[in-house]
């Protein structure tokens, strides 16, 4: 079967994850994915990942994160959809939740966080939304 916003599979997966108190949780392995991973764990809001070469494509080990007992992600969800894309201008772009938390662009440099991409002055496709 066919996924048609692998994306979104995973940001659900690790959503599921920290809810069920999982110390790790695994996904199918893309580009797309794993630069979105990288971003979540220079920010701080994963311990890191691994690839394995499990399964026809491989698979991502997501190692999640807690402070205290508690996940250190509050929220974490997807901005562009398959069926409807949102894209943004970095003089659009605003802080999310007043700065404490990020949002996830795909832009031409790349996968990176809205403060990279302030300081690249580059805007692009908001993927997600984390806090």
């Amino acid at each position: 079967m066919t996924m048609s916003d692998p994306l979104g599979d995973m940001l659900t997966r690790i959503r599921n994850g920290q809810r069920a108190g999982k110390p790790h949780v695994v996904s199918p392995k893309s580009k797309l994915r794993m630069n979105v991973l990288q971003v979540l764990a220079r920010e701080g809001y994963i311990r890191s990942y691994e690839e394995s070469h499990e399964g026809p494509a491989g698979e991502l080990r997501i190692e999640l994160k807690y402070y205290e007992g508690q996940p250190v992600i509050r929220s974490i969800q997807r901005v562009s959809k398959p069926g409807r894309r949102v894209y943004s201008r970095i003089k659009d772009l605003k802080p999310y939740n007043n700065g404490l938390g990020i949002q996830i662009l795909s832009t031409p440099r790349g996968v990176m966080s809205d403060h990279e991409a302030r300081s690249f002055n580059v805007g692009g496709e908001v993927l997600c939304q984390v806090f």
